[in-house]
Protein backbone atom coordinates (compact mmCIF):
# COMPACT_ATOMS: atom_id res chain seq x y z
CA UNK A 1 0.00 0.00 0.00
CA UNK A 2 1.31 3.01 -0.95
CA UNK A 3 1.94 5.82 1.68
CA UNK A 4 -0.26 8.63 1.85
CA UNK A 5 2.32 10.97 3.21
CA UNK A 6 4.87 10.52 0.05
CA UNK A 7 5.26 13.46 -1.71
CA UNK A 8 6.40 13.76 -5.21
CA UNK A 9 9.91 14.74 -5.57
CA UNK A 10 10.68 13.75 -2.08
CA UNK A 11 13.11 10.98 -3.63
CA UNK A 12 16.71 12.53 -4.86
CA UNK A 13 18.71 11.55 -8.05
CA UNK A 14 21.49 11.95 -5.41
CA UNK A 15 24.26 10.85 -7.75
CA UNK A 16 23.60 14.17 -8.74
CA UNK A 17 24.92 15.81 -5.88
CA UNK A 18 28.35 16.02 -3.89
CA UNK A 19 28.67 13.86 -1.06
CA UNK A 20 28.75 14.88 2.49
CA UNK A 21 27.97 18.61 1.53
CA UNK A 22 25.50 20.92 2.00
CA UNK A 23 24.12 24.45 2.64
CA UNK A 24 22.12 26.52 4.86
CA UNK A 25 20.95 29.75 4.55
CA UNK A 26 20.43 32.13 7.52
CA UNK A 27 17.64 34.91 5.86
CA UNK A 28 17.53 37.61 8.37
CA UNK A 29 14.76 40.23 8.44
CA UNK A 30 13.51 43.88 10.13
CA UNK A 31 9.95 44.17 11.60
CA UNK A 32 8.43 45.73 14.73
CA UNK A 33 11.57 46.21 16.21
CA UNK A 34 12.48 43.09 15.77
CA UNK A 35 15.05 41.01 14.24
CA UNK A 36 13.35 37.77 12.40
CA UNK A 37 15.11 34.46 10.48
CA UNK A 38 13.24 33.33 7.75
CA UNK A 39 12.49 29.27 8.89
CA UNK A 40 10.45 26.22 6.91
CA UNK A 41 8.24 23.83 9.14
CA UNK A 42 8.55 20.56 7.80
CA UNK A 43 5.71 18.19 5.96
CA UNK A 44 3.54 16.64 8.56
CA UNK A 45 5.36 17.08 11.62
CA UNK A 46 6.43 20.35 14.27
CA UNK A 47 10.10 20.73 13.30
CA UNK A 48 11.40 23.74 11.81
CA UNK A 49 14.03 24.22 9.88
CA UNK A 50 16.16 26.59 7.74
CA UNK A 51 16.02 26.78 4.24
CA UNK A 52 18.98 24.29 2.82
CA UNK A 53 19.87 21.77 0.44
CA UNK A 54 22.51 20.17 -1.60
CA UNK A 55 24.93 20.98 -4.17
CA UNK A 56 25.20 19.72 -8.08
CA UNK A 57 28.39 18.13 -8.93
CA UNK A 58 28.38 20.46 -11.81
CA UNK A 59 27.61 23.74 -10.04
CA UNK A 60 29.41 25.97 -7.86
CA UNK A 61 28.62 25.93 -4.01
CA UNK A 62 26.87 30.03 -3.93
CA UNK A 63 25.04 29.09 -6.94
CA UNK A 64 23.71 25.88 -5.11
CA UNK A 65 22.87 28.64 -2.07
CA UNK A 66 20.82 30.69 -4.24
CA UNK A 67 18.94 28.03 -6.31
CA UNK A 68 18.39 25.85 -2.91
CA UNK A 69 16.82 29.78 -1.13
CA UNK A 70 14.53 30.23 -4.12
CA UNK A 71 13.18 26.58 -4.33
CA UNK A 72 12.61 25.96 -0.79
CA UNK A 73 10.99 29.79 0.10
CA UNK A 74 10.35 31.54 -3.20
CA UNK A 75 13.05 34.16 -2.41
CA UNK A 76 14.79 34.72 -5.60
CA UNK A 77 17.45 36.87 -4.66
CA UNK A 78 21.01 37.69 -6.42
CA UNK A 79 23.77 37.74 -3.89
CA UNK A 80 24.43 35.77 -0.28
CA UNK A 81 27.82 36.26 1.92
CA UNK A 82 29.38 32.80 2.74
CA UNK A 83 29.35 33.11 6.60
CA UNK A 84 30.51 29.95 8.17
CA UNK A 85 30.98 25.97 7.48
CA UNK A 86 29.08 23.73 10.39
CA UNK A 87 31.30 20.84 10.70
CA UNK A 88 30.67 19.02 14.12
CA UNK A 89 30.53 15.28 14.24
CA UNK A 90 27.17 15.20 16.11
CA UNK A 91 25.32 17.89 14.49
CA UNK A 92 22.74 15.45 13.18
CA UNK A 93 21.01 13.29 14.71
CA UNK A 94 20.36 10.07 12.44
CA UNK A 95 17.82 8.66 14.45
CA UNK A 96 15.35 11.95 14.06
CA UNK A 97 16.26 11.80 10.07
CA UNK A 98 15.39 8.01 9.41
CA UNK A 99 11.82 8.29 11.48
CA UNK A 100 11.30 11.69 9.40
CA UNK A 101 11.96 10.20 5.46
CA UNK A 102 10.10 7.01 7.30
CA UNK A 103 6.77 8.54 7.37
CA UNK A 104 7.56 10.93 4.50
CA UNK A 105 7.51 7.26 2.16
CA UNK A 106 11.22 8.20 1.38
CA UNK A 107 12.84 5.37 -0.66
CA UNK A 108 16.04 3.53 0.48
CA UNK A 109 18.25 5.68 -2.13
CA UNK A 110 17.18 8.70 -0.58
CA UNK A 111 17.36 7.39 3.23
CA UNK A 112 20.97 6.61 2.53
CA UNK A 113 22.06 9.52 1.42
CA UNK A 114 20.70 11.11 4.23
CA UNK A 115 22.76 8.88 6.68
CA UNK A 116 25.98 9.99 5.78
CA UNK A 117 27.84 12.75 8.04
CA UNK A 118 27.30 16.27 6.45
CA UNK A 119 29.69 19.12 6.54
CA UNK A 120 26.89 22.41 5.84
CA UNK A 121 28.30 25.92 4.40
CA UNK A 122 25.99 28.29 6.19
CA UNK A 123 24.97 31.61 4.34
CA UNK A 124 23.75 35.11 5.30
CA UNK A 125 21.27 37.94 3.48
CA UNK A 126 19.43 40.22 5.10
CA UNK A 127 15.97 40.79 3.89
CA UNK A 128 13.48 43.22 4.32
CA UNK A 129 10.27 41.08 4.65
CA UNK A 130 7.94 43.18 3.27
CA UNK A 131 9.69 42.59 0.16
CA UNK A 132 8.45 39.11 -0.73
CA UNK A 133 5.93 36.39 0.06
CA UNK A 134 7.57 33.30 1.04
CA UNK A 135 6.45 30.35 -0.26
CA UNK A 136 7.07 26.65 1.40
CA UNK A 137 8.29 24.02 -0.74
CA UNK A 138 6.72 20.41 -1.33
CA UNK A 139 8.88 19.22 1.67
CA UNK A 140 7.40 21.94 3.89
CA UNK A 141 3.87 23.14 5.23
CA UNK A 142 4.86 26.91 6.13
CA UNK A 143 7.62 29.20 5.37
CA UNK A 144 7.21 31.92 7.72
CA UNK A 145 9.14 35.04 9.88
CA UNK A 146 10.09 34.06 13.00
CA UNK A 147 11.23 36.71 15.92
CA UNK A 148 15.28 35.83 17.24
CA UNK A 149 13.70 36.72 20.84
CA UNK A 150 11.00 33.62 20.06
CA UNK A 151 12.77 31.26 17.90
CA UNK A 152 11.12 27.66 17.98
CA UNK A 153 13.94 24.52 18.46
CA UNK A 154 15.03 24.30 14.78
CA UNK A 155 16.82 20.49 13.67
CA UNK A 156 20.37 19.74 13.88
CA UNK A 157 22.49 22.75 14.83
CA UNK A 158 19.95 25.56 12.73
CA UNK A 159 19.67 27.21 16.05
CA UNK A 160 23.73 27.77 16.10
CA UNK A 161 23.67 28.99 12.64
CA UNK A 162 21.29 31.37 13.23
CA UNK A 163 22.96 32.86 16.53
CA UNK A 164 26.53 32.62 14.63
CA UNK A 165 24.78 35.18 12.19
CA UNK A 166 23.46 37.25 15.07
CA UNK A 167 26.62 37.73 16.35
CA UNK A 168 28.30 38.00 12.66
CA UNK A 169 25.89 41.25 12.36
CA UNK A 170 26.47 42.65 15.60
CA UNK A 171 30.32 42.71 14.79
CA UNK A 172 29.85 43.75 11.36
CA UNK A 173 27.27 46.85 12.15
CA UNK A 174 30.46 48.11 13.99
CA UNK A 175 32.21 48.43 11.07
CA UNK A 176 30.28 48.02 7.41
CA UNK A 177 26.50 50.10 7.45
CA UNK A 178 23.22 47.81 7.32
CA UNK A 179 20.00 49.06 6.80
CA UNK A 180 19.48 48.69 3.15
CA UNK A 181 18.19 45.46 2.74
CA UNK A 182 16.47 45.76 5.94
CA UNK A 183 14.13 48.98 5.98
CA UNK A 184 11.79 50.70 3.67
CA UNK A 185 13.41 52.71 0.96
CA UNK A 186 12.41 56.18 3.54
CA UNK A 187 12.81 56.18 7.06
CA UNK A 188 13.32 58.61 9.96
CA UNK A 189 16.77 58.72 11.65
CA UNK A 190 14.60 57.18 14.99
CA UNK A 191 14.19 53.95 12.86
CA UNK A 192 17.30 53.78 11.76
CA UNK A 193 19.38 54.07 15.32
CA UNK A 194 16.60 51.65 16.35
CA UNK A 195 17.65 49.05 14.07
CA UNK A 196 21.43 49.90 15.24
CA UNK A 197 20.17 49.20 18.84
CA UNK A 198 18.73 46.09 18.47
CA UNK A 199 21.42 44.47 16.42
CA UNK A 200 24.14 45.93 19.01
CA UNK A 201 21.95 45.21 22.10
CA UNK A 202 22.12 48.69 23.57
CA UNK A 203 20.92 51.99 23.53
CA UNK A 204 22.92 54.59 21.76
CA UNK A 205 22.98 57.62 22.20
CA UNK A 206 20.38 60.26 20.18
CA UNK A 207 22.25 62.95 19.11
CA UNK A 208 25.86 61.54 18.97
CA UNK A 209 24.39 58.33 16.66
CA UNK A 210 22.47 61.11 13.75
CA UNK A 211 25.56 63.32 13.87
CA UNK A 212 27.97 59.96 13.32
CA UNK A 213 25.60 58.83 10.16
CA UNK A 214 25.27 62.16 8.85
CA UNK A 215 29.22 62.66 8.46
CA UNK A 216 29.35 59.08 6.82
CA UNK A 217 27.40 60.91 3.85
CA UNK A 218 25.10 57.73 2.76
CA UNK A 219 22.10 58.82 3.93
CA UNK A 220 19.55 61.60 1.76
CA UNK A 221 17.66 63.74 3.20
CA UNK A 222 14.20 64.23 2.29
CA UNK A 223 12.08 67.55 2.85
CA UNK A 224 9.02 67.33 4.89
CA UNK A 225 5.60 67.01 3.81
CA UNK A 226 3.89 70.23 4.19
CA UNK A 227 0.30 69.24 6.22
CA UNK A 228 -0.74 69.56 9.51
CA UNK A 229 1.62 69.69 12.23
CA UNK A 230 4.48 69.49 9.33
CA UNK A 231 7.07 70.99 11.49
CA UNK A 232 7.17 68.65 13.94
CA UNK A 233 7.14 65.81 11.89
CA UNK A 234 10.59 64.22 11.94
CA UNK A 235 12.74 64.38 8.56
CA UNK A 236 12.99 61.10 6.12
CA UNK A 237 15.87 59.44 4.54
CA UNK A 238 16.59 57.22 1.84
CA UNK A 239 20.27 55.50 1.36
CA UNK A 240 22.64 56.78 -1.13
CA UNK A 241 23.53 53.63 -2.53
CA UNK A 242 26.77 54.37 -4.20
CA UNK A 243 27.97 55.77 -1.10
CA UNK A 244 26.35 53.02 0.63
CA UNK A 245 28.26 50.25 -1.77
CA UNK A 246 31.71 52.16 -1.22
CA UNK A 247 31.80 51.67 2.34
CA UNK A 248 30.29 48.02 2.26
CA UNK A 249 34.09 47.70 -0.13
CA UNK A 250 36.10 49.67 2.29
CA UNK A 251 34.81 50.01 5.61
CA UNK A 252 34.36 52.97 7.92
CA UNK A 253 34.78 52.49 11.68
CA UNK A 254 31.40 53.36 12.82
CA UNK A 255 31.60 52.31 16.51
Amino acid sequence: MANDNNIPGLNLDSKSFIPSLSVDCVILGYQNDQLYALVLKLKNSNDWSLPGGFIKKDEDIDSAALRELKNRTGLDISFLKQMHVFGGTQRRDLDFVDQKLNALGADETTKTWFQQRFISVAYLALVNPESFTPIPDPWSDLCEWKPLNDMPQLIFDHNEMIAYARDYIGIQIKYLPIGLSLLPEKFTMKTLQKLYEVVLERALDRANFQKKMLKLGILIRHEKQMSGGAHKAPYLYSFNELKYHEFLESGFGFI
